[in-house]
């Protein structure tokens, strides 16, 4: 599979756009409730696949809506998919899978792997573990962590030589970037893209000191602005 025409848009708080060769596959979708991606329309998202790294709301708040307007399938751990159910998507646009799974999907491969955080789904049900999923596209490897705290799981994915890394740094309910540098050198990539930053006061970062603490140790930070594409 041709893997150079791989970008990734992002859409504010831990909402990213992945475009892998013309598959739309959306991540975490939450963009009505937050004010910094007021200039997003909802309306025009048309993914194919939706994953959910875990059920808060900050994280899912859109999931209904775009699905109902793309049709789009979801994928999540067993609990938070038993959600989505609940929320009305039908059967057959439901994927739950699990820790170590691999899906087989028509854009890539997509595995999920561990996170440190909680779950829950916003009818207040348990929403089983939170995770994040590294995403194989031709030669190249993606790796979404999720909500997640520095977790020593992280060096199992060492040996995989990721291409790139979406990681939080906001801190607060997250690793914050000093503990999301230290994530990098145990996933071993030096591209992270940041996310879970900004959208509310407890996880407000100064981006430039962010961008220093990574530089610093030799890796390279991209904090892009909502809406704007980067090519992977």
């Amino acid at each position: 599979m041709n893997s150079n025409n791989i970008s990734a848009r992002y859409l504010g708080q831990s909402c990213v756009e992945f475009d892998f060769n013309g598959s739309k596959v959306l991540l975490d979708p939450f963009v009505s409730f937050n004010p910094l991606a007021k200039g997003v329309d909802v309306q025009s998202l048309q993914p194919s696949y939706i994953f959910l790294s875990h059920g808060h709301q900050d994280h899912v708040a859109d999931m209904l809506e775009i699905q109902k307007n793309s049709d789009a399938t979801v994928a999540a751990i067993v609990e938070t998919a038993a959600w989505v159910r609940r929320e009305g998507v039908s059967e057959d646009k439901v994927i739950e899978f699990n820790f170590g799974g691999t899906l087989n999907l028509p854009f890539g491969k997509v595995k999920m792997v561990y996170a440190l955080h909680t779950n829950s789904t916003p009818d207040g049900a348990f929403g089983g573990m939170p995770c994040g999923f590294i995403f194989f596209i031709g030669d190249k490897k993606i790796y979404f962590a999720g909500d997640t705290a520095l977790t020593l799981e992280m060096k199992l994915l060492e040996d995989l030589a990721l291409d790139w890394a979406f990681l939080p740094i906001g801190g607060h309910y997250t690793m914050d970037m000093y503990d999301a540098v230290k994530a990098s050198k145990f996933v071993n990539c030096k591209q992270v893209v940041g996310i879970h930053y900004d959208t509310f006061p407890p996880i407000s970062i100064d981006k430039e000191e962010a961008k220093k603490v990574f530089a610093a140790e030799g890796a390279t930070l991209h904090l892009p602005d909502v809406g704007e594409i980067l090519s992977l």
